[in-house]
């Protein structure tokens, strides 16, 4: 499969860019390259993986979770489809996969490259349609054993419940209002480049953005003059040519929400330091959004509170670590976030209190090998690592005889006999 990844790569990275607007550099680098990486990695895994544990006089055994269907979004189509295909075939479940109605070609060519691995019939299945029909057809099947969703919260909210229904395992990977929080000791050049960098990839399509910033009042000008500069520094335009940083957003609806929540945004007082909602220059045809920079802003606005899925980033001053740390839990969400702090030591200890499944120390790189999820609304389960085949398998215990090991039961053994 890896093999047929890379001879498709060029074509797998234009059909995302013809379907979710990103540019072909990004959509080469970041979204099939690092997909065909965590693809990879899986070999590793499975290969050093502990299917079976002695424990005492028990066998303790991983066994294939059965049928999972996996349904993805269009934001990073190839790379989530592999994150959740890949380890339950390894850990020998049949997969019946569901893409987004807005970018299945991926999967198409996804199902070609699957097909030339002489896999059995059925192990491999794809099934294209609207998630309100397909999607929840296929998630309320009594002979699906187990659902792997990522998308938002209201449509993994739907699925829990047709999961609830049968008692079906279920893996959610959903919204996040992610944090990137500037301690007073840091360095706040870099981390607020990394910050506005990271808010801007994908034109903001993605759930683990960093679309909070959170400084000590007394350097929250300081990062305002920053994070507009730098803001202002990437360009927006079609995502075929090689100097575009952000390329459209995917459909007239996505626009509409994205500039609806900067026109809120002002409405409700927040100050706006670079972008806005208006037309961008020169390209008037697209659904084209600059990236946008609020200052000033406080918890109670919306910009604060919602997912905005474009590159929005709300600057929220705080006073005091302790306040950090409040304001950067106060989301119904816990996916992602950084901390910046010149201590490791200090940035690690305020990491270990934001209720997030994943925080970059200082700027740390993604790991395909760590495990990946949220806490709160922002989904049940991992991806990715030891923990993404895991999340495939059943557990089963197998008792053996033993001397040392006591009966329980109506029939006790006399402990006096040998």
């Amino acid at each position: 499969m890896v093999a047929g990844l890379k001879a498709r790569a060029d074509e797998l990275a234009d059909s995302i860019t013809t379907e979710a607007g990103v540019p072909t550099r990004v959509a080469q680098r970041a979204q099939v390259g690092l997909a065909i990486e965590i693809a990879e990695s899986f070999a590793d895994i499975t290969a050093k993986f502990e299917f079976e544990r002695r424990v005492g006089n028990s066998l303790v055994v991983r066994e294939p979770a059965g049928v999972v269907v996996t349904i993805t979004p269009w934001n990073v189509p190839l790379l989530l489809s592999l994150q959740k295909i890949v380890p339950a075939l390894m850990a020998g479940c049949t997969v019946v996969h569901k893409p987004s109605e807005l970018a299945p070609t991926n999967s198409y060519l996804l199902a070609e490259i699957i097909a030339e691995c002489d896999l059995p019939p059925g192990v491999f299945n794809l099934v294209v349609g609207e998630g309100a029909v397909a999607g929840a057809e296929l998630a309320g099947h009594p002979e699906v054993d187990l659902v792997s969703f990522t998308g938002s919260v209201r449509a993994g909210r739907e699925i829990g419940r047709q999961a609830a229904e049968q008692i079906k395992r279920l893996h959610l990977e959903l919204g996040g209002k992610s944090a990137s929080i500037v301690l007073e000791d840091a360095d706040l050049e870099p981390a607020v480049r990394a910050t506005v960098d990271q808010v801007c990839f994908n034109t903001g399509q993605t759930c683990l953005q960093w679309s909070r910033l959170l400084v000590p009042s007394h350097l929250q000008q300081q990062a305002l003059e920053l994070a507009g500069e730098i803001a202002g520094q990437y360009k927006v335009g079609p995502p075929r040519d090689p100097t575009t940083d952000l390329g459209p957003l995917v459909s007239s609806a996505g626009l509409e929400r994205v500039r609806g929540h900067i026109r809120t945004g002002i409405e409700e007082g927040a100050r706006l330091v670079a972008g806005g909602a208006e037309v961008v220059e020169g390209l008037q045809a697209g659904y084209y959004v600059r990236p946008t920079v609020f200052g000033d802003v406080t918890e109670s606005m919306r910009t604060a509170r919602e997912e905005i899925f474009g590159p929005v980033l709300s600057v929220l001053p705080y006073d005091g670590e302790k306040e950090a740390i409040r304001i950067a839990n106060a989301t119904p969400y816990g996916l992602h976030g950084a901390i910046w702090s010149g201590s490791s030591d200090r940035a690690q200890r305020v990491a270990r209190q934001v209720r997030t499944g994943q925080s970059d120390i200082n700027g740390g790189a993604f790991n395909i090998l760590a495990p990946f999820g949220g806490m709160k609304q922002s989904g049940i389960g991992r991806e990715c690592g030891v923990e993404g085949l895991d999340g495939f398998c059943e557990l089963k215990s197998l008792q053996f005889p033993d001397r040392s090991a006591k009966l329980v039961g109506p029939h006790l053994r006399d402990e006096k006999q040998p």
